[in-house]
């Protein structure tokens, strides 16, 4: 079990509070899936994106989530991030809340 709910460092820590290999994340992922009877394949890239994306889709800003994600440049995060139509619809010029008489 886990010492703490607080990690130092990473979202998932090993038993010596450091980080996860690779291997051990994509075999603890694959257990999981398997349980929850997901068909789709499911990789650890996949989460991390699908992350992002629901970050950004719950208005965070695209720097902080660069800033989790450990990216040096903005351009990286920008690729994990969709924008969709919904959202682009929702979004008003400023010019629309001028108060301007003709």
């Amino acid at each position: 079990m886990f010492k703490s709910l607080c990690t130092k460092k990473y979202l998932i820590e090993g038993r010596g509070g450091g980080q996860y290999s690779a291997k051990s994340l994509a075999e603890v992922l694959r257990g999981a899936v398997e349980k929850a009877g997901i068909k789709k394949p499911v990789t650890p890239h996949w989460l991390r994106h699908s992350y992002a994306t629901h970050l950004h889709e719950g208005r965070t800003d695209i720097r902080y989530i660069q800033e989790l994600l450990g990216h040096q440049s903005s351009r990286t995060t920008e690729i994990y991030t969709h924008v969709s139509n919904r959202e682009i619809k929702e979004i008003r010029s400023p010019i629309e809340d001028m108060d301007i008489k003709i």
